[in-house]
């Protein structure tokens, strides 16, 4: 049986896709199977894995608001193997206001990822940079989230709102959500600011902090334009070889569960 994780933050420009992208096709150079979920209109992990999301035909968004089969808009990787993605496109901005009357809409990508997880060993999602329904709908449908948090002055902003609005999921969604663990992205080692971040974060959360940080890095910025994960673009840059870290990390805490 398969981990469901999300990855969410509702402060944009914390690493959040880069770290969907890169967890992702690292867990899958690991050779444990591997599905990417992007749930956000942005659609950045769809181009991020080298697909142009204007030629998407399905995508999430026809999951959940046409019933589509998720089977059926499944694509593989052309450069990873163990690692496919279920798309997005910029029609789920609309899928909020079209789903207002439907039943159970909090439950959708739950009922529509369900039949999946006996099939690969991890499903990552990329939530969009919001707590609205779509985001909702990743939070209820998975086993627990990544949360990554910039290593900047403001890194803390909203880092309570999202706790709670876990909270609130885990009362009232889905009861078995976990927190993963909170995730350090754009650490300077240079700038002290950095480090008091990095020390603040880890004596409020303390064990929920993961031991990998994410360093800036220029391998991690530049793979996105080449439709490729920092592991292609260099796989011996500092990005690309925390992202590894992450995923070893993942999959130890996780070992059990998956019996790898």
């Amino acid at each position: 049986m398969g981990k469901i994780i999300a990855v969410a933050n509702q402060k944009g420009g914390v690493g959040k896709t880069t770290t969907a992208i890169n967890l992702a096709a690292s867990l899958a150079a690991f050779e444990y199977k591997t599905l990417l979920v992007d749930a956000d209109p942005q659609a950045n992990a769809t181009s991020g894995l080298g697909f142009d999301p204007d030629t998407i035909t399905s995508s999430i968004y026809e999951c959940m608001v046409d019933d589509v089969k998720v089977e059926d808009i499944i694509l593989q990787s052309p450069n990873i193997a163990y690692l496919d993605l279920i798309p997005s496109h910029i029609d789920l901005v609309g899928a909020e206001v079209e789903m207002i009357t439907v039943p159970n809409r909090e439950e959708k990508m739950r009922e529509a990822l369900r039949p999946l997880k006996e099939r690969y060993d991890f499903i990552i999602i990329d939530c969009s940079p919001s707590l609205g329904l779509i985001t909702v709908n990743s939070l209820t449908a998975a086993d627990s989230v990544v949360i990554p948090v910039q290593c900047e002055y403001f890194a803390l902003e909203g880092l309570g709102k999202l706790l709670n609005t876990i909270k609130i999921i885990q009362s009232r969604l889905n009861m078995d959500l976990a927190i993963e663990g909170i995730l350090l992205t754009m650490y300077d080692v240079r700038l002290r600011l950095s480090n008091q971040v990095v020390e603040e974060v880890k004596t409020h959360f303390q064990q929920m902090v993961f031991e990998t940080i994410i360093p800036r890095n220029v391998k991690l910025s530049e793979s996105p334009s080449f439709g490729i994960p920092a592991l292609l673009h260099d796989a011996e840059s500092k990005g690309a070889l925390s992202y590894l870290n992450l995923a070893r990390e993942i999959a130890e805490k996780n070992s059990v569960a998956l019996e790898k």
